[in-house]
């Protein structure tokens, strides 16, 4: 069973309750332009052990939904609504869910918050319903919610290649503490994007270097070899980006970078316990730390 996902049997029926974890990009190249508009790229991902919490029990008709969160959305624009819509068809009509999101993951922050609730939320009406779907069934169906959305369910350490939804498994890094900083503003991927394409200089790739030194095991390597071709573009729109760089580095972090279109900044360090004490020294005004790890499951 995925170690993800904790099943009780109440009074009143089933309660599911499933793991949403966050995500940094180690990698992030940008390598061109796919004929459907969307870019193409090669990244290198990495589950974190912060996470939200789904909660999913039975209801009379249909998907409502409800939050700890007031900032997210509880309609059909939500994500997991989404992950619903696909897999009522393979439940048939006339089911009935409420799922509880305990939102944790910043929104707009470049950690994939609302693809890992999608994701979770196939993961979990799948057992809910007893559907029986296999893992790459779920990923394929995954694919049509968001690139990220794959990645979420398979977890741990991955390569994605074309939009980021095509991934291959890669070895598991050693554990490594994680300082994430999130500042008080959110990014438009889009409009990222599209800055991206404008631009004169393109950053080399990254993900080969980094895939060699998750192979090698080698948590400096790792670190050295961090890239994101889409930090260049959020900096310029928030200088911030670079502070909270500066910051990190001079707290002693073994490496630096923004995840994703950003604008959350994460820093590396050897352990948990070094990335607590990283974190005591920093300046929080106008951003948010939060300390994790990556995970191996």
């Amino acid at each position: 069973m995925d170690n993800r996902i904790g099943i009780w049997l109440l009074g009143v029926g089933k309660l599911i309750r499933i793991t949403a974890r966050a995500k940094i990009n180690l990698t992030l190249d940008v390598l061109g332009t796919l004929p459907d508009g969307y870019h193409e790229v090669a990244t290198v991902m990495q589950a974190l052990d912060f996470h939200d919490t789904l909660e999913i029990r039975g209801g009379t008709y249909g998907l409502t939904l409800s939050s700890n969160s007031k900032a997210i959305p509880l309609g059909d624009d939500n994500l997991v609504f989404k992950a619903f819509e696909h897999l009522i068809k393979y439940a048939g009509p006339g089911r009935g869910v409420h799922i509880h999101i305990r939102k944790n993951i910043p929104m707009a922050a470049g950690l994939g918050g609302g693809s890992s609730n999608a994701a979770a939320a196939l993961v979990g009406l799948n057992r809910f319903w007893e559907l029986g779907l296999t893992t790459d069934a779920l990923m394929e169906i995954g694919s049509h919610i968001g690139a990220d959305v794959p990645f979420f369910i398979m977890g741990k350490t991955a390569l994605g290649t074309g939009k980021g939804d095509k991934l291959i498994p890669l070895s598991s890094p050693p554990t490594m503490g994680v300082v994430l900083v999130k500042p008080h503003f959110g990014v438009s991927t889009a409009q990222v994007y599209k800055m991206f394409d404008s631009l004169s200089y393109v950053p080399e790739p990254r993900t080969g270097l980094m895939i060699e030194a998750i192979n090698n095991k080698s948590i400096k390597n790792i670190a050295a070899n961090l890239g994101n071709a889409l930090e260049q573009v959020t900096a310029s729109l928030h200088p911030q980006i670079h502070q909270i760089k500066r910051m990190l580095t001079q707290a002693g972090a073994l490496g630096v970078q923004m995840s994703g279109s950003g604008p959350t900044v994460f820093a590396l360090t050897e352990s948990k316990n070094k990335a607590e004490e990283l974190a005591r020294h920093l300046n929080k005004d106008s951003m948010t730390v939060l300390v994790t790890e990556t995970v191996l499951e």
